[in-house]
C-alpha cells in the first residue's frame, strides 16, 4: 500500500518528473522508490512521467465556463440594473407629469366657462355644454395618463 501512494504520487507530482528516481529491493524482499540510489543495494533508474496534460486542459475548461457563466451573470444584472433605472426615471417622470395634469383639472373644475381667442384677440365664450365636453375629454385624459 505504501508502495502504490509513493509511486501515485510520484506520478502525479509535476516536480518529480524532472528528478530522478529509484527502485530497489532490500534483502527481505520488499521493494522501495527514492530520490538517490542506496550505497549497498543495486537499484534501477526508473522513468517517471508527468500526469496527463488533459487533467490540466479539464481543469482550465471548467475555470472557462465558470468565468464565462459569471461574465454573463454580470452583463444581466448590469443590464437589469440599467433597465430599472429607465424605469425608475420614466415613473419619476410619469409622476410629475400627473401632478400638474391634477392641478389643471383642478384648476378647470374652479373656471366656471372657457374662451377661445378670436383673430382680433378677443375672448369669445363657449357654451356649457361645450364646457362640460372640455371638462370630460381633460378628465379622461389624466385618467388615462394617470391610473395603472
Amino acid at each position: 500500500m505504501l508502495i502504490r501512494t509513493l509511486l501515485t504520487l510520484l506520478l502525479l507530482s509535476p516536480t518529480t518528473s524532472l528528478a530522478e528516481v529509484y527502485r530497489w529491493v532490500d534483502s527481505e524482499g520488499r521493494t522501495h522508490f527514492g530520490d538517490r540510489p542506496p550505497a549497498q543495494a543495486a537499484s534501477q533508474e526508473v522513468k517517471v512521467e508527468s500526469a496527463p496534460a488533459r487533467v490540466d486542459d479539464a481543469a482550465r475548461d471548467r475555470q472557462q465556463k465558470m468565468n464565462a457563466f459569471l461574465e454573463q451573470r454580470q452583463q444581466e444584472r448590469d443590464q437589469q440594473r440599467a433597465a430599472d433605472a429607465k424605469a425608475e426615471k420614466q415613473a419619476a417622470k410619469r409622476a410629475e407629469l400627473c401632478t400638474r395634469l391634477r392641478a389643471r383639472l383642478k384648476h378647470m373644475d374652479s373656471v366656471s366657462t372657457f374662451y377661445n381667442l378670436n383673430e382680433e384677440g378677443e375672448r369669445v365664450f363657449v357654451s356649457e355644454s361645450e364646457n362640460t365636453r372640455i371638462r370630460e375629454r381633460f378628465r379622461k385624459k389624466v385618467n388615462e395618463t394617470c391610473s395603472g
